[in-house]
């Protein structure tokens, strides 16, 4: 049965549950908090569900969270139309997350975090001017990237700060020795 793949037990489907519950409910509270200057932006409380499954479990766990909570996110806050901007920088960005984790393994987390917030307000804005035809919105980049990399800054923190409170066995069965948390 277990022929060298990874394999989802109860204990990790029901983990993975509650992470994309969690980011969901952080995704629709987010919607309702306007950010001044910046139409459309988020604080991306969000990913800090999805930057931990990553970190505890790995990209398939994670992405499935991404998209768990893009499509109910978006079906439940009736903004069909985000699926296809958060969809595509949310699968990308945590791509890009995991690259990082893999090529770079003493790296911090705050970086990853903050790479991923970059990558994903990029990437929304490249969707958006493939979709309209024009490149004006790119006026936005500077302060959508310097939003995206305090808001990563804050979401990699707050995982730091639970993955340290984590009991270490949890940890070690998640193959992610404490002292590699930085």
């Amino acid at each position: 049965m277990n022929s060298g793949k990874k394999r989802f037990t109860a204990k990790k489907i029901a983990m993975l549950g509650i992470l994309a519950g969690l980011s969901l409910a952080a995704f629709l509270l987010e919607s309702l908090i306007p950010i001044p200057f910046l139409p459309g932006a988020k604080l991306g409380f969000a990913n800090i569900f999805s930057l931990f499954a990553l970190l505890l479990y790995g990209l398939p766990e994670a992405l499935a969270v991404v998209i768990v909570r893009t499509l109910l996110g978006s079906l439940f806050a009736g903004n069909v139309s985000a699926i296809l901007y958060s969809m595509t920088a949310g699968i990308l960005s945590t791509c890009v997350s995991r690259l990082l984790l893999c090529l770079l393994p003493h790296i911090s987390f705050f970086c990853v975090s903050i790479a991923g917030a970059v990558v994903h307000n990029i990437v929304q804005l490249l969707v958006y001017c493939a979709l309209t035809g024009t490149a004006l919105l790119f006026a936005y980049s500077p302060y959508l990237c310097l939003m995206g990399a305090g808001a990563g800054f804050v979401v990699g923190l707050i995982v730091i700060c639970c993955i340290k409170a984590l009991p270490a066995r949890f940890l070690a069965r998640q193959s992610l020795p404490k002292e590699d948390i930085k």
